[in-house]
């Protein structure tokens, strides 16, 4: 190991012996966790403003050593930021780097009371808040936008519901879409709980047993952006449950992200024709010219599993440490970055599909079928004041005599035919053949009528504003 103090890692007095290679690149985390650079600078500032007030640092160190991380910060804006072979991680970079620029006998004080296992993990709490307000909560708050506003403009469009693949009843083409926003919705609130549970400060927690100076923890949590301070010493340095939170957040998210995009595959097939894709968001076949595939779909779906895979390997980690901090807590960043990024990625691409896809209204209105307004039939009767078991069966029966007589619909009995089956049905019952009116009759909240939907996207906006 150099003797160099600008090149030694943080913890290098205690050992004589070389590190090996391998174990250098093994234990190494900087390849990914330099992503904490603006985190890792902003909480050495704060912390060294801390520092002064304690009469630690000097006024005159405290300017040099700010001036010193604004430099560095500059270089890595810039991807200029050289890197040493002996960097680790983020941490022992970043004060190598302020030592070259100011001197190591000033940014040598930098880290007095403080350890790596509060810093690395406060770095870890403003990037995951950073991430969350800068990147996904707009991002989802923009897929969102997109599937309120389609709704509202194309609610005239109707197409078959499904229930086990299986034509159901008429719906909205714009109840589909309120549907998803509403999952997406549901998301955007978890995350924004989330959020207000990550932002809490370990820092000045020390390794694990508090700080020797008694720094004051609160005045660096205000200056952090945090909502107060973690109050156990022990939980500050070891706690990663808003990792594992932020990540099964991710997977429940891209699970929703799945279906949906399973329903628009399925609707994209010339079997059903029902939407398609933009160019932008599709693929062709290396061999066949005619193809159109919806490969951004696919791999909605499919990166799904990845996100959960992320969450899996880490809990796997984690389960079996022991109080406070260990190593394999290093497990935490690249299983998150991954996370954190596929899902970002997969919002956007999900937002492009919506915002471009075309809507085949034909394609989806001739898919209705008369067999699905069977339980408006029974509905039928039931205004009449037959028990709805009793209207159910003799709906059934309607089916199977136009299924027996190799008719079109059940809107194809005769009055004649509809009457052997039943006494009590009139003439009036073929106005219950009418998918428009189907739709309309199901106002309740939640339904697909205009205006229950209507009632929806205003609910959503609502809750999102």
């Amino acid at each position: 190991m150099s003797n160099d103090q600008g090149t030694q890692k943080l913890w290098g007095g205690r050992f004589t012996g070389e590190t090996d290679p391998l174990m250098h690149l093994y234990n190494a985390s900087l390849p990914y966790d330099y992503k904490m650079y603006k985190a890792d600078l902003e909480g050495t500032k704060v912390y060294t403003s801390g520092l002064q007030k304690l009469g630690l640092i000097t006024a005159d160190e405290l300017t040099k050593i700010h001036y010193g991380l604004d430099e560095i910060k500059k270089e890595w804006d810039s991807d200029s930021f050289a890197r040493h072979p002996n960097d680790e991680d983020i941490h022992t970079a970043n004060e190598r780097r302020l030592g070259e620029i100011i001197g190591r006998d000033i940014a040598g004080k930098v880290h007095t009371g403080r350890s790596r296992n509060d810093q690395c993990v406060t770095d870890l709490r403003i990037f995951c808040r950073d991430t969350l307000n800068e990147k996904l909560l707009p991002a989802l708050l923009d897929l969102i936008k997109v599937l309120v506003k389609r709704s509202r403009e194309e609610v005239d469009i109707l197409m078959p519901g499904y229930t086990h693949l299986q034509r159901a009843q008429p719906i909205r083409w714009s109840h589909w879409l309120s549907s998803y926003a509403t999952y997406f919705t549901e998301d955007y609130k978890r995350l924004v709980q989330i959020l207000t549970r990550l932002n809490v400060s370990p820092l000045g927690a020390g390794a694990l047993a508090g700080h020797p100076y008694g720094i004051d923890r609160e005045f660096l949590a205000e200056g952090l952006g945090f909502n107060g301070v973690i109050g156990n010493s022990l939980v500050a340095v070891s706690d990663r449950d808003f990792v594992v939170e932020l990540m099964f957040w991710g997977t429940l998210f891209m699970n929703h992200i799945s279906r949906f995009a399973e329903d628009l595959v399925i609707y994209s097939t010339a079997e059903f024709g029902f939407i398609k894709l933009s160019d932008a968001y599709s693929t062709g076949s290396s061999l066949m010219p005619q193809k159109k595939n919806a490969d951004s779909l696919e791999l909605l779906r499919g990166k799904s599993g990845r996100v959960f895979g992320d969450m899996a390997g880490f809990l796997m980690s984690l389960k079996g440490i022991p109080s406070t901090y260990d190593k394999d807590m290093q497990e935490d960043k690249e299983s998150l970055f991954d996370a954190l990024t596929t899902v970002e990625h997969s919002i956007l691409i999900a937002t492009g599909v919506v915002s471009t896809l075309s809507v085949q209204k034909e394609k989806m209105e001739a898919a209705l079928t008369m067999d699905m307004l069977a339980t408006d039939l029974a509905d039928y009767l039931v205004r009449r004041g037959v028990p709805f078991r009793e209207t159910h069966h003799i709906s059934g029966e309607c089916v199977a005599k136009a299924e027996q007589l190799n008719l079109s619909g059940i809107d194809k009995l005769t009055l004649e035919q509809y009457k052997e089956i039943d006494s009590r049905f009139e003439a009036d019952l073929f106005e219950t053949f009418n998918f428009e009116q189907s739709v309309e009759r199901r106002d309740a909240t939640g339904g697909t009528a205009k205006s229950a939907i209507f009632k929806q996207l205003d609910n959503l906006e609502s809750q999102l504003k």
